[in-house]
């Protein structure tokens, strides 16, 4: 595991701040009276990186990358330009480099910016990747001896989601209304879903493009970095609309994602290994290597007005297949990856009650109520709930944080068709 990298950025040095020189994640940040644009989070500051090109103190390609609030067009130049940058970065905002003359003129305080998506979503594809949470759910609906599927054991199993429904953090996301069929119902009702639900996962960017299939180590190559992602479920809607094709407007409501990109070069000391295989796998599909990340990820639930309860705990580690392996499995019919692809993991559970990573499992279908420490109970969210991920990695007196992760659920909207 390195060590703390020091700054002369002092906040950065805090053995408790999220953003040191180890991590520089990337994001798009606005201020007042000046729009938003690419930036570095380093300790309390934005590091404006538009700003630096613009002046030619710093430049990642020519053509200019940094003239569009995106980091596509950074992603776009490939891993030898993400090495390079990152690498003078680290000069750049570096104890005893003598750059901080340059560079402080550019550092805008955290807390005076607001924060914008981070890049433009090309595609988006959700993983049902996590064998605790699909164990879990699988005996939920279909007993312990049918929880998972023949397949689930060979191949990370997926569907195509809503680019266009993904959010930044901070983002409101309002209670949907569908067709919701109980089982003792002869045809649905339309109405607000009434069992909405978070999903804790993590999402991974691609940010090289591929033509064809391509090998796990290869798509692990091709991952840009990491954020954290909520991917909102409506599970009454989906209980009715799913069978045969899988989720549909269930998954559309919202899918939120952390503002930072955390890279997979500021990872890279966290690498673990997914789980012992219970199948072994097909070649194309095994292990290249540690593929997982020792990521600490947490839950808190907020009611409306009142404090934080903390709802789950767990860690990225607990995947069966890891974001390389998922890539991998999307290219294998010869489908081409863009840059801006986001690949969401699945819900991260682990194996105790209190690490399962959503409310479905957390009340067990409704049967077992959470408790909050307001005494309030949930088994669903309620109206005003916020919920928040947290997301840290934890190295050698030093920290690599995401940022918030966190919508708050507003009331459904009158009967959009009433007439």
């Amino acid at each position: 595991m390195s060590d703390l990298r020091r700054s002369w950025v002092e906040s950065a040095n805090a053995p408790d701040c999220d953003f040191p020189l180890n991590n520089l994640p990337y994001g798009v940040f606005s201020t007042e009276g000046k729009g938003p644009r690419c930036g570095v989070a380093i300790g309390d500051f934005i590091l404006d990186v538009q700003a630096l090109e613009a002046e030619g103190v710093l430049s990642a390609g020519d053509p200019p990358v940094f003239t569009k609030p995106s980091w596509n067009a950074f992603m776009a130049l490939g891993p030898e330009a993400w090495h390079g940058f990152r690498q003078a970065l680290i000069v750049l905002l570096g104890e005893k480099t003598g750059m901080d003359r340059r560079a402080e003129p550019f550092l805008v305080p955290m807390a005076d910016a607001t924060m914008h998506m981070p890049f433009d979503v090309a595609e988006y594809t959700d993983f049902y990747a996590g064998k605790n949470h699909a164990v879990n759910v699988g005996t939920m609906f279909r007993g312990a001896e049918n929880a998972l599927p023949p397949n689930w054991l060979h191949i990370p199993i997926g569907y195509n989601g809503r680019a266009s429904s993904v959010v930044v953090s901070g983002t409101d996301v309002r209670r949907p209304w569908g067709q919701l069929k109980g089982p003792d119902m002869e045809a649905p009702i339309w109405a607000p879903c009434k069992r909405f639900d978070l999903e804790l996962e993590m999402g991974a960017i691609v940010g090289t493009p591929s033509q064809g299939p391509v090998t796990v180590a290869e798509a692990n190559a091709m991952i840009f970095g990491y954020v954290l992602l909520n991917d909102w479920s409506a599970r009454d809607i989906r209980a009715w609309e799913y069978q045969p094709l899988g989720p549909f407007q269930a998954k559309a409501t919202a899918t939120t994602i952390s503002p930072w990109i955390v890279t997979a070069a500021a990872l890279e000391p966290f690498r673990c290994d997914t789980p012992e295989r219970e199948k072994e796998l097909l070649p194309h599909l095994k292990d290249a290597g540690p593929m997982l990340y020792d990521i600490d990820l947490a839950v808190t639930l907020t009611p409306e007005g009142k404090a934080a309860s903390t709802i789950a705990r767990t860690n990225y580690s607990q995947m069966y297949y890891s974001a390389a392996q998922q890539l991998a499995h999307h290219t294998t019919s010869g489908c081409p990856m863009r840059v801006g692809d986001l690949l969401g993991s699945g819900t991260i559970s682990g194996p105790e009650a209190s690490q399962r990573g959503s409310l479905l499992e957390l009340s067990w279908g409704g049967k077992e109520p959470v408790t909050l420490e307001t005494g309030e109970e949930r088994s669903f969210l309620e109206d005003g709930d916020t919920l928040e991920l947290h997301g840290v990695a934890k190295g050698d007196g030093y920290r690599i944080g995401f940022g918030p992760c966190e919508g708050k659920l507003l009331p459904a909207l009158k009967d959009p068709y009433a007439r």
